[in-house]
């Protein structure tokens, strides 16, 4: 992932998604590029179940970027990795700490040090550092950050 720089202290914008909620409900519209994607909460919790919820969201992204990077080093060093699943959970403890858990099964012909070394390598994906790392959101500069009631025509 590499991009020209964005911003006055070097950023360069990598990725980026809008996120809009307009209805009384719960059901948030997501824009990623040119691809449509959607979140809700169950239920349960008020919302109408109509899409994955945005913790659900969190799990796919952490188990898509897996499988993709595991993929992708797997293909450069020409090793026989046929399936990748990566099984991902968000889960309470007693005392209300979370965590997320996450298994992944890798099917193909592969030695032990292979095996190994995807493992250790999936620590290392874009969104399980800025997971496990807590990478900073912070506010970013716009014209829009703080909107107030549309102007009438």
């Amino acid at each position: 992932m590499s991009a020209e720089p964005t911003t006055a202290d070097g950023y360069a914008r990598v990725g980026a998604a809008v996120a809009t909620l307009s209805g009384p409900d719960y059901h948030v519209d997501i824009r990623v590029g040119r691809h449509a994607l959607a979140a809700d909460e169950p239920v349960s919790h008020g919302g109408a179940d109509t899409a994955p919820t945005p913790v659900g969201l969190l799990l796919s992204a952490l188990g898509s970027c897996t499988a993709v990077t595991l993929r992708m080093y797997a293909q450069r060093k020409g090793w026989a990795l046929d399936e990748v699943r990566v099984h991902t959970a968000y889960e309470e403890g007693p005392d209300g700490t979370h965590r997320i858990t996450r298994r992944i099964d890798l099917d193909g012909d592969l030695d032990d040090a292979q095996r190994a070394r995807l493992l250790e390598m999936s620590e290392r994906t874009p969104v399980t550092r800025a997971v496990s790392g807590g990478i900073p959101v912070v506010p970013a500069p716009a014209h829009s950050a703080v909107l107030g009631p549309r102007a009438a025509g």
